[in-house]
């Protein structure tokens, strides 16, 4: 994370569903608030959700370059706006770093975290992208948008495309996720959105010594066929967390939560239930 100082704050797109205790929602990358939705659609049924574009990504667009802390002066604002002094967070890859970063800087206005897919110290082993991952990935996903979850797509391209590092169960339920979520989100994410990602990765993003610091429950899920942020990684966060929980899902990678949604949630729920003050005022 860089150290030099954020620039002027930026008005978040957000959408907001549900009442109740704050969820605040962050997406990875490349992303948006709508990919979160997995989420969303079903804590909003009991508490108020908030999934906002981060900065860069689709509807909040960015005029020039970033650093990765303007994205917390962003959600800074936006709980500020919001009237919101205390919530539970949600992160997603790049979502989780935001949120363990947010934890950080504004302890108590954190009640817990469920970080998915990430790490305080990211690590992947992707092996190098060929042509051919590339031509079959857009030609999968060109084909998977105008027929969601087409079997025949998933078997012929789907399975020998970069998809194939994103998921383990090429099932039809995952492929409806990325034709309608993913597809939107890379696209309408920006150049200086992936910079100003690579600008911090290149500088050895490293958290480790910080996290005995965040004391709020934590509940840490990892897949264990990730490329992209190794659940070896993801596991060695969970254990310098103070006051977490973990769990590897077997044949799932770092789009687990589309591949196993209701395991996903349902296994979230049963956090929640055991910990009840991460959605109650202080």
């Amino acid at each position: 994370m860089s150290v030099n100082q954020p620039s002027s704050k930026f008005d978040l797109a957000v959408q907001v569903q549900g009442e109740g205790f704050p969820i605040l929602c962050l997406h990875g990358h490349p992303g948006n608030g709508r990919c979160m939705s997995v989420f969303t659609q079903h804590l909003s049924s009991r508490f108020k959700t908030l999934a906002p574009d981060l900065r860069g990504y689709g509807k909040s667009g960015a005029a020039g370059d970033f650093q990765m802390l303007d994205h917390l002066s962003d959600l800074e604002a936006l709980l500020d706006r919001s009237q919101i002094d205390r919530c539970l967070l949600v992160g997603w890859s790049l979502g989780g770093i935001m949120a363990m970063e947010l934890a950080f800087k504004q302890p108590d206005r954190v009640s817990g975290l469920i970080l998915i897919a990430t790490a305080a110290r990211p690590r992947g082993n992707h092996p190098p992208i060929s042509w051919q991952d590339n031509f079959y990935t857009g030609l999968c996903s060109i084909l998977n948008r105008i027929k969601p979850g087409w079997k025949w797509n998933i078997d012929t391209f789907g399975k020998r495309s970069l998809y194939r590092y994103l998921i383990q169960q090429h099932t039809p339920t995952a492929y409806k996720y990325l034709a309608y979520e993913a597809m939107d989100a890379y696209l309408q994410t920006s150049g200086s959105a992936t910079r100003a990602l690579n600008t911090a990765l290149r500088a050895g993003y490293n958290r480790l010594t910080e996290l005995p610091l965040i004391e709020c429950p934590s509940l840490v899920l990892a897949g264990e066929s990730d490329r992209h942020i190794t659940p070896e990684s993801s596991r060695e966060t969970a254990r310098l967390l103070p006051n977490c929980d973990w769990q590897c899902y077997p044949n799932t990678a770092h789009l687990l939560p589309w591949e196993i949604p209701d395991q996903i949630l349902t296994d979230i729920d049963e956090w929640i239930k055991l910990n009840p003050q991460v959605v109650s005022p202080a």
